[in-house]
């Protein structure tokens, strides 16, 4: 579970994210819209620790992010906007070293990773510096190493960007299989269709506030509305 109660955080005078709340439970795939500069990496990176809220507060399994940060990391898997990882490891070694610092156990790890590489199709590649690898199979080799210590909140931004179809229909699968077994999803996109197909509730955010949080047929004046429609509607202006 994701609880974020009045969450604040600004940069100088430029207010990112302003009162925003929020509660995702578990068995969810939850959808985080916006347009540019809305607030949404901001608010991911408040949730995964990487930034602290100037007011408020967030919580992930009931752990407060800001006082009890490598707990509540434990708990999660985070994927940023943009696959940066260490060029000069090889695949393998990327993903161990961060196996390692969640304190995976070798047997289990071994599993895990034999199970990830052969669901992305990284296999192969694995010996080969990162360095070698195309965005999508950076992008690849990122999920990897954020799911290996099987987190139970998944948390990722924009996580289909440069995967090839195989790969995000792969992604996509696992998402809705983590949510049904009782686990949850949070996750950024622009492409409106996916999160129309994929995701149990949305949030809009405009202008670092939240305007709409619900289903699709809660957020529809009618039955036959998109989401498209909807995102235009409230982000006008």
């Amino acid at each position: 579970m994701i609880e974020l109660q009045a969450a604040r955080k600004a940069y100088g005078d430029k207010v990112a994210v302003e009162g925003l709340s929020l509660a995702v439970p578990d068995g969810e795939i939850f959808g985080f819209l916006g347009p540019n500069g809305a607030g949404k990496t901001t608010t991911i990176k408040m949730i995964a620790g990487l930034l602290r809220p100037d007011a408020g507060r967030v919580l992930v399994n009931g752990i407060d992010v800001r006082a009890e940060p490598i707990r509540a990391k434990r708990e999660m898997a985070y994927v940023p906007d943009g696959p940066d990882v260490y060029e000069k490891l090889t695949g393998a070694q990327f993903v161990n070293f961060v196996a390692d610092a969640y304190r995976v156990e070798r047997a289990a790890r071994q599993a895990r990773v034999a199970e990830l590489a052969a669901a992305f199709d990284l296999g192969p590649v694995l010996g080969d510096q990162i360095e070698s690898y195309s965005h999508g199979m950076r992008q690849k080799i990122v999920l990897m190493a954020a799911l290996v210590h099987r987190p139970r909140v998944w948390i990722l931004d924009e996580p289909l960007v440069g995967l090839d179809p195989r790969a995000a229909f792969t992604l996509k699968t696992m998402m809705r299989a983590h949510a049904d077994g009782g686990a949850t999803v949070f996750f950024s996109t622009h492409v409106l269709e996916v999160a129309e197909k994929l995701c149990d509730r949305v949030g809009i955010i405009a202008q670092g506030r939240l305007v709409a949080c619900g289903a699709l047929d809660e957020l529809r004046s009618c039955p036959s509305e998109s989401l498209e429609s909807v995102f235009l509607e409230l982000t006008a202006g």
